[in-house]
Protein backbone atom coordinates (compact mmCIF):
# COMPACT_ATOMS: atom_id res chain seq x y z
CA UNK A 1 0.00 0.00 0.00
CA UNK A 2 2.82 2.36 0.54
CA UNK A 3 4.40 1.91 -2.02
CA UNK A 4 1.63 2.57 -4.53
CA UNK A 5 0.92 5.70 -2.24
CA UNK A 6 4.43 7.01 -3.22
CA UNK A 7 3.72 6.31 -6.87
CA UNK A 8 0.96 8.18 -6.55
CA UNK A 9 2.47 10.57 -5.30
CA UNK A 10 5.19 10.77 -7.49
CA UNK A 11 2.87 11.39 -10.85
CA UNK A 12 0.68 14.00 -9.39
CA UNK A 13 3.46 15.54 -7.36
CA UNK A 14 6.84 15.42 -9.65
CA UNK A 15 9.50 18.06 -9.59
CA UNK A 16 8.29 19.61 -12.52
CA UNK A 17 4.38 20.34 -11.51
CA UNK A 18 5.27 21.08 -8.18
CA UNK A 19 7.41 23.91 -10.04
CA UNK A 20 4.91 25.15 -12.08
CA UNK A 21 2.41 25.37 -9.40
CA UNK A 22 4.91 27.67 -7.33
CA UNK A 23 5.32 29.70 -10.36
CA UNK A 24 1.73 30.50 -10.88
CA UNK A 25 1.42 31.30 -7.08
CA UNK A 26 3.70 34.04 -7.39
CA UNK A 27 2.28 35.68 -10.68
CA UNK A 28 -1.39 35.39 -9.07
CA UNK A 29 0.83 37.01 -5.62
CA UNK A 30 2.08 40.00 -7.92
CA UNK A 31 -0.92 40.25 -9.91
CA UNK A 32 -2.73 40.83 -6.59
CA UNK A 33 0.10 43.73 -6.27
CA UNK A 34 -1.95 45.73 -8.41
CA UNK A 35 -5.11 45.66 -6.97
CA UNK A 36 -6.62 48.49 -4.97
CA UNK A 37 -6.90 46.15 -2.05
CA UNK A 38 -3.15 46.17 -1.47
CA UNK A 39 -3.34 49.60 -0.83
CA UNK A 40 -4.47 48.61 2.38
CA UNK A 41 -3.34 44.96 3.10
CA UNK A 42 -0.71 42.19 1.99
CA UNK A 43 -2.32 39.09 1.54
CA UNK A 44 -0.64 35.90 0.42
CA UNK A 45 -0.85 32.26 0.11
CA UNK A 46 0.28 30.14 2.88
CA UNK A 47 0.26 26.48 3.96
CA UNK A 48 0.82 23.26 1.95
CA UNK A 49 -1.22 25.05 -1.22
CA UNK A 50 1.52 27.49 -2.02
CA UNK A 51 3.63 24.76 -1.03
CA UNK A 52 2.76 22.75 -4.18
CA UNK A 53 0.93 19.72 -2.98
CA UNK A 54 -2.86 19.56 -4.51
CA UNK A 55 -4.05 17.01 -1.58
CA UNK A 56 -7.61 15.28 -1.48
CA UNK A 57 -9.32 17.44 0.72
CA UNK A 58 -6.67 20.44 1.69
CA UNK A 59 -7.62 23.80 1.87
CA UNK A 60 -6.47 27.24 1.25
CA UNK A 61 -4.52 28.97 3.60
CA UNK A 62 -4.06 33.06 3.90
CA UNK A 63 -2.46 35.28 5.19
CA UNK A 64 -3.67 38.76 5.25
CA UNK A 65 -1.56 41.60 7.19
CA UNK A 66 -2.03 45.35 7.28
CA UNK A 67 0.27 47.52 6.06
CA UNK A 68 -0.09 50.25 8.08
CA UNK A 69 1.13 48.70 11.45
CA UNK A 70 4.80 47.37 12.25
CA UNK A 71 5.38 45.12 15.03
CA UNK A 72 8.63 46.18 16.53
CA UNK A 73 11.03 43.97 19.62
CA UNK A 74 12.76 46.99 20.78
CA UNK A 75 11.79 50.88 20.98
CA UNK A 76 15.16 51.24 19.10
CA UNK A 77 13.92 49.99 16.14
CA UNK A 78 11.08 52.47 15.68
CA UNK A 79 13.85 54.54 14.30
CA UNK A 80 14.12 51.76 11.27
CA UNK A 81 10.98 52.77 10.35
CA UNK A 82 8.93 54.96 8.32
CA UNK A 83 7.31 57.78 10.60
CA UNK A 84 3.80 57.19 8.89
CA UNK A 85 3.42 53.83 10.38
CA UNK A 86 1.99 52.75 13.20
CA UNK A 87 3.74 51.06 15.80
CA UNK A 88 3.06 48.14 17.96
CA UNK A 89 5.61 46.92 20.86
CA UNK A 90 5.93 43.01 21.13
CA UNK A 91 5.92 42.17 25.02
CA UNK A 92 7.06 39.07 26.06
CA UNK A 93 7.78 39.26 29.51
CA UNK A 94 5.85 37.20 31.75
CA UNK A 95 4.57 35.35 28.30
CA UNK A 96 5.15 31.63 27.48
CA UNK A 97 7.92 31.58 24.40
CA UNK A 98 6.15 31.70 21.13
CA UNK A 99 3.87 34.68 22.06
CA UNK A 100 3.33 38.01 23.03
CA UNK A 101 1.35 41.24 24.14
CA UNK A 102 0.76 43.23 21.40
CA UNK A 103 1.26 47.02 22.51
CA UNK A 104 -0.42 49.75 20.57
CA UNK A 105 2.54 52.28 20.61
CA UNK A 106 1.39 55.44 17.93
CA UNK A 107 -2.19 56.12 17.15
CA UNK A 108 -4.11 54.43 14.34
CA UNK A 109 -7.27 54.95 11.67
CA UNK A 110 -8.02 50.98 11.53
CA UNK A 111 -11.16 50.29 12.90
CA UNK A 112 -10.44 46.66 13.91
CA UNK A 113 -7.26 47.27 15.69
CA UNK A 114 -9.45 50.47 17.27
CA UNK A 115 -12.25 47.69 18.23
CA UNK A 116 -10.01 45.22 19.86
CA UNK A 117 -7.71 47.76 21.95
CA UNK A 118 -7.85 47.45 26.08
CA UNK A 119 -5.96 49.24 28.76
CA UNK A 120 -3.96 47.11 31.29
CA UNK A 121 -1.41 48.80 33.53
CA UNK A 122 -2.10 52.25 31.62
CA UNK A 123 -1.18 50.93 28.20
CA UNK A 124 -3.50 49.56 25.57
CA UNK A 125 -2.91 46.31 24.06
CA UNK A 126 -4.40 44.69 21.46
CA UNK A 127 -6.91 41.72 22.23
CA UNK A 128 -6.26 38.86 19.79
CA UNK A 129 -9.29 37.62 20.37
CA UNK A 130 -11.86 40.62 19.83
CA UNK A 131 -9.48 40.96 17.06
CA UNK A 132 -10.48 37.47 15.16
CA UNK A 133 -14.13 37.33 16.35
CA UNK A 134 -14.42 41.21 14.39
CA UNK A 135 -12.88 40.14 11.34
CA UNK A 136 -15.16 36.73 12.01
CA UNK A 137 -18.27 39.02 11.80
CA UNK A 138 -17.05 41.08 8.81
CA UNK A 139 -16.60 38.19 6.45
CA UNK A 140 -20.29 36.97 6.77
CA UNK A 141 -22.70 34.81 8.45
CA UNK A 142 -21.27 31.61 7.11
CA UNK A 143 -17.92 32.36 8.09
CA UNK A 144 -16.69 30.60 11.40
CA UNK A 145 -13.05 30.86 13.73
CA UNK A 146 -10.72 27.90 13.08
CA UNK A 147 -8.09 28.21 15.43
CA UNK A 148 -6.22 31.61 14.73
CA UNK A 149 -8.05 31.80 11.01
CA UNK A 150 -11.65 33.17 9.97
CA UNK A 151 -13.02 30.15 7.97
CA UNK A 152 -14.76 30.16 5.03
CA UNK A 153 -15.96 28.90 1.46
CA UNK A 154 -16.30 29.91 -1.65
CA UNK A 155 -17.64 27.34 -4.09
CA UNK A 156 -16.29 24.02 -2.93
CA UNK A 157 -13.06 25.38 -1.86
CA UNK A 158 -12.56 26.64 1.83
CA UNK A 159 -10.39 29.15 2.84
CA UNK A 160 -8.84 29.48 6.37
CA UNK A 161 -7.89 33.30 6.39
CA UNK A 162 -5.19 34.90 9.26
CA UNK A 163 -5.47 37.95 9.82
CA UNK A 164 -2.65 39.56 11.93
CA UNK A 165 0.73 41.82 12.07
CA UNK A 166 4.25 41.95 10.44
CA UNK A 167 7.25 42.47 12.07
CA UNK A 168 10.50 43.46 9.41
CA UNK A 169 12.73 42.03 12.70
CA UNK A 170 13.59 39.03 13.60
CA UNK A 171 12.36 37.53 17.32
CA UNK A 172 15.12 37.11 19.81
CA UNK A 173 14.02 34.57 21.00
CA UNK A 174 14.14 32.55 17.87
CA UNK A 175 17.85 33.59 17.75
CA UNK A 176 19.10 29.96 18.48
CA UNK A 177 17.75 29.19 15.19
CA UNK A 178 20.44 30.98 13.16
CA UNK A 179 23.02 29.82 15.23
CA UNK A 180 21.53 26.39 14.40
CA UNK A 181 21.81 26.15 10.59
CA UNK A 182 25.33 25.56 10.04
CA UNK A 183 24.29 23.33 6.73
CA UNK A 184 20.59 23.27 6.01
CA UNK A 185 19.12 25.57 5.01
CA UNK A 186 21.99 26.92 3.15
CA UNK A 187 23.56 30.57 4.83
CA UNK A 188 21.61 32.27 1.58
CA UNK A 189 18.41 30.81 2.53
CA UNK A 190 18.65 31.47 6.37
CA UNK A 191 19.97 35.50 5.46
CA UNK A 192 16.75 35.74 3.55
CA UNK A 193 14.67 34.45 6.20
CA UNK A 194 16.43 36.74 8.60
CA UNK A 195 15.67 39.22 6.73
CA UNK A 196 12.17 39.17 6.41
CA UNK A 197 11.10 38.70 9.92
CA UNK A 198 8.17 37.36 11.49
CA UNK A 199 4.41 37.80 11.62
CA UNK A 200 2.11 37.57 14.54
CA UNK A 201 -1.57 35.56 14.33
CA UNK A 202 -4.90 36.01 16.86
CA UNK A 203 -4.17 32.99 19.08
CA UNK A 204 -3.27 32.96 22.61
CA UNK A 205 -1.61 30.17 24.18
CA UNK A 206 -3.78 27.88 26.48
CA UNK A 207 -1.67 27.61 29.28
CA UNK A 208 -1.23 31.49 29.42
CA UNK A 209 -2.23 33.58 31.57
CA UNK A 210 -3.65 36.21 29.10
CA UNK A 211 -5.32 33.44 26.46
CA UNK A 212 -7.71 35.96 25.17
CA UNK A 213 -4.93 38.88 24.87
CA UNK A 214 -1.91 37.10 23.37
CA UNK A 215 -0.56 36.97 19.81
CA UNK A 216 1.42 33.90 18.36
CA UNK A 217 4.49 34.47 16.61
CA UNK A 218 4.69 32.52 13.33
CA UNK A 219 6.89 31.62 10.62
CA UNK A 220 4.83 31.09 7.60
CA UNK A 221 7.46 32.73 5.20
CA UNK A 222 10.69 31.10 6.75
CA UNK A 223 8.31 27.79 6.87
CA UNK A 224 8.09 28.00 2.90
CA UNK A 225 11.28 29.19 2.41
CA UNK A 226 12.44 26.07 3.72
CA UNK A 227 9.80 23.39 2.14
CA UNK A 228 10.97 25.20 -1.01
CA UNK A 229 15.14 24.64 0.23
CA UNK A 230 13.90 20.89 0.27
CA UNK A 231 14.85 18.25 -2.46
CA UNK A 232 12.22 16.59 -3.98
CA UNK A 233 12.62 12.88 -2.09
CA UNK A 234 12.40 14.99 1.08
CA UNK A 235 9.33 17.25 -0.11
CA UNK A 236 7.15 13.51 -0.71
CA UNK A 237 8.33 12.18 2.15
CA UNK A 238 6.67 15.21 3.83
CA UNK A 239 3.77 14.94 1.76
CA UNK A 240 3.52 10.91 2.76
CA UNK A 241 3.45 11.78 5.80
CA UNK A 242 0.36 14.60 5.94
CA UNK A 243 -1.37 11.70 3.99
CA UNK A 244 -0.74 9.70 6.45
CA UNK A 245 -2.01 12.04 9.25
CA UNK A 246 -5.27 12.29 7.80
CA UNK A 247 -5.84 9.19 7.07
CA UNK A 248 -4.56 7.32 9.95
CA UNK A 249 -3.31 9.02 13.04
CA UNK A 250 -6.31 11.73 12.98
CA UNK A 251 -9.24 8.80 11.74
CA UNK A 252 -10.09 9.09 15.28
CA UNK A 253 -13.47 10.55 16.76
CA UNK A 254 -11.63 12.49 19.96
CA UNK A 255 -10.75 15.60 18.91
CA UNK A 256 -8.84 16.58 21.62
CA UNK A 257 -6.11 14.18 20.53
CA UNK A 258 -5.59 15.17 17.14
CA UNK A 259 -2.50 16.57 15.50
CA UNK A 260 -2.18 19.05 12.43
CA UNK A 261 -0.06 19.15 9.69
CA UNK A 262 1.86 21.71 11.01
CA UNK A 263 3.63 18.80 13.98
CA UNK A 264 4.50 16.88 10.25
CA UNK A 265 6.10 19.82 8.86
CA UNK A 266 8.40 20.33 11.84
CA UNK A 267 8.91 16.89 12.26
CA UNK A 268 10.52 16.50 8.81
CA UNK A 269 12.44 20.43 9.46
CA UNK A 270 14.30 18.75 12.12
CA UNK A 271 15.19 15.46 11.18
CA UNK A 272 16.71 17.07 7.55
CA UNK A 273 18.64 19.20 10.09
CA UNK A 274 19.83 16.53 12.38
CA UNK A 275 20.78 14.55 9.52
CA UNK A 276 22.73 17.32 8.12
CA UNK A 277 24.52 18.45 11.36
CA UNK A 278 25.34 14.16 11.82
CA UNK A 279 26.73 14.33 8.68
CA UNK A 280 29.26 16.95 9.61
CA UNK A 281 29.94 15.76 12.74
CA UNK A 282 31.04 11.97 11.09
CA UNK A 283 33.02 13.79 8.81
CA UNK A 284 34.59 16.44 11.18
CA UNK A 285 35.67 12.81 13.44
Amino acid sequence: MSESVFVGLCSTESSSIVAVRRDMMDIVEKFYDLTEMNQTYVCIDSGSYREGFRLEGSDRDIMAWSKQHRVIWDLSQVQYQSIKLSHIFADCSEIPPGFALLQLLTPTTDETVLRSCFRMNDKFYISSSVHRQTKCSAAGIESKIHGPCVSSTCGQVEYDIAHGFVSDFWPPVASSWIERCQIWPSYHIVTDIFKRGCHFVAIGNKMGNHEDSEWRISFSLAEQKLVYSMNHYQFLIYGLLKIFLNEVINNTPDEDNLLCSYHMKTAVFWAIQSDTLSSLSTKHS
